[in-house]
């Protein structure tokens, strides 16, 4: 009894990544004792962060990750953020196994604040041409919730996130709230005017973006500072100048008092009450021990990350939910979608050759989606959005041969302009894109291994044939020359953008969580990491994932107070 005692909190949290965070700050702000469980080491903000302010002479071998070490890090050292600097944020391979039906990289970041450390921090609203594509388009089911909905929660977690752009007015990406933005480049502003010129709903913009252009009160509040752009976020950044749950979220819920952080637990399952009739707390593995432990509390928040997160809720199993927690439905670990990076164009320009970039800037241009907006245009659903990037480059003297070569070296020229367009495509979530767990295998904690059945369709094949057509009639129009279609082959999951398993809807017979991330079967567990999402949208989905969250919460503890959880 006394170690029950000693383990209940008024909430708990699984995760302490992008939307954990939010959940640990709102929940602790609110006034509730709250448990962090994290299944990794802990990472305190600063002193953490081991290769923040190394120059490049500083990394033994360039900044290239030895052989006998990358072989450990098969699935991570594919993704484009893996180096010397920042494999020790990065998952090894056997640290959590799982089987691979079809070809997907799971790129994970077991401890404290998570990908939060490593994310790409472009953030966008979505619009109801987002949340109402699924009714509209026929697939998926309706989202129980508009863009009204969340727009408050939006602007809530922009306040102390720190989002620097421009009010563009476009009813594609909602307008948030701003600080100053970064600014396009000269070639990038061409291309945005000559598109501006030749369609009505194509724009260019300067990407919006969670690094803090001008500090604010609020930010200072938790010891967060501007940013120096230095692009060099993913090594955690010592000034705090860009969001992570490490410098924000986590700092404002320790300062609250109310705080339990317990890294190396790994959460297995949640704990359901039968008599009860609702889950009272969730039990975990140490990672040191191998030994299971146990916490309650009266509120859940589930945010281990999307393929985690069906994995703790499949294996929730009871007499009442023998499939999973909350599945009376049988959807739980279905419709999983992603995001699709394969696409990219480069191309040159050998205009403005009087100018030339200067100093770094942590964003790129963006283009918001213009496909099937209005009416289906195409023979593909949905649509895809486009990072750009525009900067000269210095001319490589690679023909020229010794004294030449010297010459060429210590007298490098600038060459021409050349642009890079990645295409960030929607994925359809569909009934055979599913995780499970198998019968069999089991991790080395014990866990039932995932097996993962996420591929691209045919779907996905026609929007990338029409991003590389619709952008080489683009880069023609506005000059470019060179031009060349790539296709990246990344893998699904390879982006960080996985979603769904665990889907909103209003229908608690088609669906997981009801209008407020909120389990229709399990009252007081509630999920508002990616796994949560209904469809994927051609925004970036962290800060949805951030205002989803806020709002969750809210209502939990209004539900709380009126002794309904």
């Amino acid at each position: 009894m006394n170690t029950k005692t000693k383990n209940t909190f008024d909430a708990i949290v699984i995760g302490s990544g992008i939307s954990g965070g939010w959940a640990a700050k709102e929940l602790t702000e609110k006034g509730l004792k709250t448990l962090l469980l994290e299944r990794g080491r802990d990472v305190k903000h600063v002193a953490d962060y081991p290769t923040a302010m190394h120059q490049p002479w500083d990394f033994l071998h360039g900044g290239l990750v030895p052989l006998d070490i990358k072989k450990d890090y098969k699935i991570a050292s594919k993704n484009f953020i893996f180096s010397e600097a920042t494999a020790h944020f990065l998952t090894k391979d056997e640290e959590q196994a799982y089987i691979q039906d079809k070809p997907y990289d799971w790129i994970r970041a077991y401890h404290v604040g998570g990908r939060s450390l490593l994310w790409g921090r472009h953030t966008q609203r979505w619009s109801d041409f987002d949340f109402t594509g699924p009714a509209r388009d026929g697939f998926a089911v309706d989202w129980p919730i508009r863009y009204k909905d969340l727009a408050p929660w939006y602007s809530h977690v922009e306040k102390f996130v720190g989002i620097s752009g421009n009010a563009d007015g476009l009813d594609i990406l909602p307008d948030g709230e701003f600080i100053p933005p970064y600014e396009l480049s000269c070639v990038e502003k061409h291309f945005g005017q000559v598109l501006k010129s030749k369609y009505s709903n194509r724009h260019v913009i300067i990407a919006r973006t969670a690094n803090l252009s001008h500090a604010q009160k609020i930010h200072h509040s938790v010891g967060r500072s501007q940013c120096q752009n230095r692009t060099l976020c993913e090594r955690g950044c010592p000034y705090g100048g860009y969001f992570s749950s490490n410098s924000s979220t986590l700092p404002a819920a320790y300062l609250t008092g109310n705080l339990t952080l317990k890294d190396y637990s790994i959460a297995h399952s949640i704990i359901f009450d039968e008599k009860k009739s609702k889950a009272v707390g969730v039990r975990v593995v140490n990672a040191k021990t191998h030994e299971m432990e146990e916490y309650f509390a009266s509120i859940i928040f589930v945010n281990a990350s999307p393929l985690a997160t069906n994995l703790i809720l499949l294996n929730s199993t009871s007499s009442r939910f023998p499939n999973g927690l909350g599945n009376d439905s049988g959807v739980l670990g279905t419709h999983m979608a992603f995001h699709s990076y394969r696409g990219r164009i480069t191309a040159e320009y050998d205009g403005f050759l009087d100018f030339q970039t200067a100093g770094k800037r942590p964003t790129s241009g963006y283009i918001p989606r213009f496909r099937n907006v209005q009416q289906q245009e195409t023979d593909f659903l949905r649509g895809y959005a486009s990072n750009l990037s525009a900067s000269r480059v210095m001319e490589n003297p690679s023909t020229s041969l010794g004294e030449s070569l010297k010459h060429s070296l210590l007298n490098q020229k600038l060459g021409n302009w050349h642009i890079n367009v990645g295409m960030m495509g929607e994925t359809i979530p569909k009934a055979h894109s599913t995780v499970h767990l198998d019968k069999n295998l089991k991790d080395k904690y014990g866990l039932p291994q995932l097996r993962v059945s996420i591929a691209y369709d045919d779907n996905d094949e026609k929007m990338l044939k029409d991003f590389h057509q619709q952008f080489t009639e683009m880069y023609e129009a506005a000059g470019f020359k060179n031009i060349k279609p790539i296709d990246t082959q990344r893998l699904p999951g390879n982006e960080n953008h996985e979603m769904g398993g665990v889907r909103m809807g209003r229908d608690p017979k088609t669906s997981m969580l009801n209008a407020f991330n909120q389990m229709h079967h399990c009252k007081n567990v509630f999920v508002t990491d990616g796994s949560c999402m209904t469809s994927t949208s051609t925004q970036n989905p962290s800060l949805t994932y951030m205002a989803l969250t806020a709002r969750a919460v809210d209502y939990a503890v209004r539900e709380k107070k009126k002794l309904n959880l």
